[in-house]
């Protein structure tokens, strides 16, 4: 007899965070069973594995190189099976078209993105001396990009641009107070991410210096 599957317990907020890291800095082996994800920022995988109660530990890829980075593998059928079930599959950063994202949770999602193959940056205006900001997602997929583009117009309100850099190199772009109403969505109080781009989204969420009535982004 089998041996029964494990469950990680897991679940609302916290599960559709991991998804969206999983979705920008994961990796689904082809053996149906092991997820990997890597981020250049230990303390994120620390925190991750603290604040969902997971046991694994945090291995080091390319030690003293420039490109050194961390991870962390989860071996788990039934989470690797649900991850297919809503679209992701191995080798997913050139053939992934749409994540099934609960609406509720769909924020939670998308700041497991931005923390993962996004960010979020801030620069003065030469010309006139205004803080500016934007805030942006890479991927492989142009589909996938299109897909969110479009998610994020229909939940939060943000309209942004796609931009192609080169052979499977794709980026969404929001501009100043677009990015800030993401960020105000996505980064609120208490929310598991990466420490440095939720102190970056709440700085840009406090920032009104020069901001006006946009086209890029419609508040009830």
């Amino acid at each position: 007899m089998a041996a029964p599957r494990k469950e990680l317990k897991i679940s609302g907020r916290n599960l559709w965070y991991l998804v969206g890291l999983i979705t920008s800095d994961g990796c689904l082996s082809k053996d149906g069973r092991h997820i990997d994800i890597t981020s250049k920022d230990s303390q994120l995988l620390i925190s991750l594995t603290k604040e969902l109660g997971l046991s694994n530990k945090v291995g080091v890829k390319n030690r003293g190189a420039k490109n050194q980075a961390y991870h962390i593998q989860i071996a788990n059928k039934n989470f690797y099976d649900f991850l297919l079930s809503i679209g992701l599959t191995p080798n997913k950063s050139l053939t992934l078209k749409k994540v099934e994202v609960p609406v509720i949770y769909f924020v939670d999602f998308l700041r497991g993105l931005v923390d993962g193959d996004g960010g979020i940056q801030r620069w003065i205006h030469r010309p006139n001396r205004r803080e500016q900001w934007n805030l942006r997602i890479a991927s492989g997929s142009k589909s996938f990009l299109a897909w969110l583009k479009n998610e994020i117009e229909k939940n939060i309100r943000a309209k942004g641009r796609l931009y192609s850099e080169g052979k499977n190199n794709f980026r969404l772009k929001y501009g100043k107070m677009a990015a800030r109403e993401i960020a105000r969505r996505c980064y609120y109080e208490s929310c598991l991410g990466l420490q440095r781009k939720t102190t970056l989204a709440r700085d840009c969420i406090t920032s009104y210096e020069g901001w006006t009535k946009s086209k890029t982004v419609h508040l009830n």
